[in-house]
């Protein structure tokens, strides 16, 4: 692989323009109206990776969208490489934040990319970092180099929740059988410090609907004689935290997971400004739980957050009403050891009794998943380890994640194999917002390390 910097090099251009090709395809899964244009997604990854050098590549069909399997079995005798992604993209909402428009991507220099970066939706969740490694893998195949079998699953929900990944996966144990599961879904700290997640937060995701009288009411007539569920609803909301921005739900916590003083320690070299991050969010202050610095908060405790609430009359000049309902959806991050569906039951139980009998609430789960932690002293990390520190010079720095991708405790639980995170987007990449973005340096600087993890995880497991 001594040519691997010249082979990415000769091929940047090409690299880019596949690339965008790709991002210019509408692929929300979670609006029917993308239907069709998923599809076509899929159909592009499929003929990617035929070209790429699979021997085998197919469009698996699932209760939902289809799941794009390719494989390239060179010897049963070495290991498998399971390489997982999505396809599908969020909804590029609210478009008219955006400078250009999320489907045409544009490449545009910034602080953090001087040498550019393609801004559109998708272009680093998941669709840039996704196909990295179909481009790592056609590199291996052009140089005759690649050094133990592939497997890819390609799928096109991550977005709204994975639900047909895991129908495929259970009944797909045998055809998914691996050795090590490879994902590119998460980030790195800078462009000159690179880093491997090795925890996940799990997730929790529910709607909430609260109801008063039976249709809206004229404010003036009616109001102060009966509740007001937008009123209702925003108590309840904030009764949900205490003054220490402690989750109040009765037994949110007994399962968390504290970690030790030494483990906290270890987790503060990772380098980090507090003053650059508020820059960089235009705040003036940080606000969280109690007992815990900001990189702690955002990785290794829970939280509750509130991701959209409505009702009532929004639009353009006044409506003086009582709206008869009001809504909200929240999100809780989970750590190791919270199960999603229990912290989903305590929740409901909760919200519920915390009602005024002046309304009625219904809380109605929608997805959710487990947190995941993965060991460092693992053949896969190690060799991940190895091939970021090959490529940026430094060794890269174990970290926990935020984030929640739930189809790791799904993989670990079916499939029996650990999942090695080896991400190369940057937390001001705007992944789920508006401009999100994908540097060019980060792009080829994957298709660059990704072989070098095939190459020592081989050598590694002699």
């Amino acid at each position: 692989m001594e040519n691997i910097k010249q082979y990415v090099q000769e091929n940047k251009d090409r690299f880019i323009s596949e690339l965008i090709e790709l991002l210019k395809i509408p692929s929300v899964s979670a609006d029917s109206a993308y239907a069709h244009d998923v599809i076509l997604t899929a159909e592009a990854v499929k003929e990617s990776l035929e070209k790429a050098g699979c021997d085998f590549v197919e469009l698996c069909e699932t209760p939902g969208y289809p799941i794009v399997y390719g494989e390239k079995m060179i010897d049963k005798n070495l290991p498998t490489v399971l390489v997982y992604g999505h396809y599908d993209v969020q909804p590029a909402d609210p478009v008219e934040l955006w400078t250009s428009p999320p489907f045409e991507p544009v490449i545009k220099k910034t602080e953090i990319h001087p040498e550019g970066a393609i801004f559109a939706r998708g272009a680093c969740d998941d669709k840039g970092q996704m196909y990295m490694h179909v481009k790592a893998f056609e590199y291996m195949i052009q140089n005759d180099c690649l050094p133990c079998n592939v497997k890819f699953m390609i799928e096109g929900e991550e977005e709204v929740g994975s639900k047909s990944l895991s129908w495929f996966v259970e009944r797909n144990q045998e055809k998914l059988a691996n050795d090590v599961i490879l994902i590119s879904d998460t980030g790195m700290i800078s462009n000159t410090q690179p880093s491997i997640t090795t925890g996940l937060r799990g997730l929790s995701y529910v709607e909430v609907e609260v109801t008063g009288p039976n249709r809206d009411l004229h404010s003036g007539l009616y109001g102060g004689a009966v509740a007001n569920p937008i009123n209702v609803l925003t108590k309840m909301i904030a009764s949900l935290h205490d003054e220490n921005n402690h989750i109040t739900v009765p037994g949110f916590y007994d399962k968390v997971e504290e970690l030790s003083t030494v483990e906290r320690a270890e987790m503060a070299k990772a380098p980090f400004s507090l003053d650059n991050y508020k820059k960089a969010l235009d705040i003036d202050e940080v606000e969280g739980e109690a007992g815990y610095v900001t990189n702690e908060r955002n990785s290794i405790r829970p939280t509750l957050d509130v991701n959209g609430i409505w009702g009532g009359y929004t639009g353009e000049g006044a409506k003086t009403v009582i709206a008869s309902k009001a809504f909200a959806k929240i999100s809780m991050r989970l750590v190791p050891n919270q199960d999603w569906e229990e912290i989903t039951q305590l929740f409901k139980t909760h919200f519920e009794s915390i009602a005024p009998k002046s309304v009625k609430v219904k809380v109605t789960p929608h997805h959710g998943g487990q947190g995941y932690v993965t060991p460092i002293d693992s053949v896969g990390y190690r060799a991940a380890n190895k091939a970021y520190t090959e490529t940026f010079g430094v060794p890269a720095i174990p970290v926990r994640s935020g984030g929640s991708i739930p189809i790791v405790a799904l993989f670990e639980k079916e499939l029996k194999s650990k999942t090695i995170l080896m991400g190369f987007g940057l937390d001001s990449d705007a992944i789920h917002s508006p401009n999100e973005h994908f540097g060019i340096f980060n792009y080829l600087k994957g298709i660059e390390t990704i072989p070098l993890f095939y190459k020592y995880f081989v050598e590694m497991n002699k």
